[in-house]
């Protein structure tokens, strides 16, 4: 996305089936903010081929009730249909709404990330979610997670010790602030062009017209 495209096309405004678009702050003044590569900075690795067209990226909270629901549901049929096809790749970001523990979560999915095994880390936090504040994400259950999924236990928690991936997590959550994530999940889907966003657990064919509108 080239700094001509996206001052002549600043981020298209409307109504998407329940979902919403919306001009991000300072996206005329700042363009810069709205390249592809400055959106996925510092988030997950890319899930599905780089060179895909469209991007989905999420903005998440691993307690978040309806990013639960999004995960158990609405992201299989889009990983299945569109993921692994190749028409679409899928970066998530963290936004740790519910406190500490979420903020725990997502430093521990970085730390597996340094093993090369960020998504089965991620997916096994989604697979065990217990809830919103319930306690469920300690260091205990992080660590059986990290055995499920075969981490070398010893580097992941010095790793967890030396919040090595604090400053990334919260670098992350306020960039979001900043373009105007406010909820999670909240997703923006690109390509070149233009720029969607959805925000909560929308229906499955919010997502699939939002895909063949890009």
């Amino acid at each position: 996305m080239t700094s001509k495209i996206l001052i002549t096309i600043p981020i298209i405004i409307g109504v998407v089936a329940g979902a919403f678009m919306a001009f991000f702050p300072d996206s005329e003044s700042n363009p810069e903010a709205l390249t592809k590569s400055k959106l996925i900075q510092d988030g997950s690795p890319i899930l599905g081929e780089s060179s895909a067209p469209i991007t989905i990226l999420e903005w998440g909270d691993y307690q978040c009730t309806f990013c639960y629901r999004f995960h158990d549901t609405t992201l299989n049929t889009l990983e299945k249909d569109y993921i692994q096809t190749g028409k679409v790749n899928l970066v998530f970001k963290d936004f740790p709404l519910n406190g500490p523990d979420s903020l725990l979560a997502a430093e521990a999915s970085y730390c597996a990330e340094d093993q090369g095994k960020y998504w089965q880390y991620h997916d096994e936090l989604y697979k065990n979610w217990g809830g919103e504040r319930t306690g469920w994400i300690t260091r205990w259950s992080l660590n059986a997670f990290g055995t499920t999924v075969g981490l070398d236990l010893e580097k992941f928690n010095q790793c967890l010790d030396d919040h090595k991936y604090l400053d990334r997590v919260n670098i992350i959550h306020q960039f979001g602030k900043d373009i105007g994530i406010d909820a999670t999940p909240s997703f923006l889907i690109f390509n070149d062009e233009k720029i969607i966003k959805i925000r909560g657990n929308q229906p499955l064919d919010t997502f699939l017209r939002t895909i063949d509108d890009l």
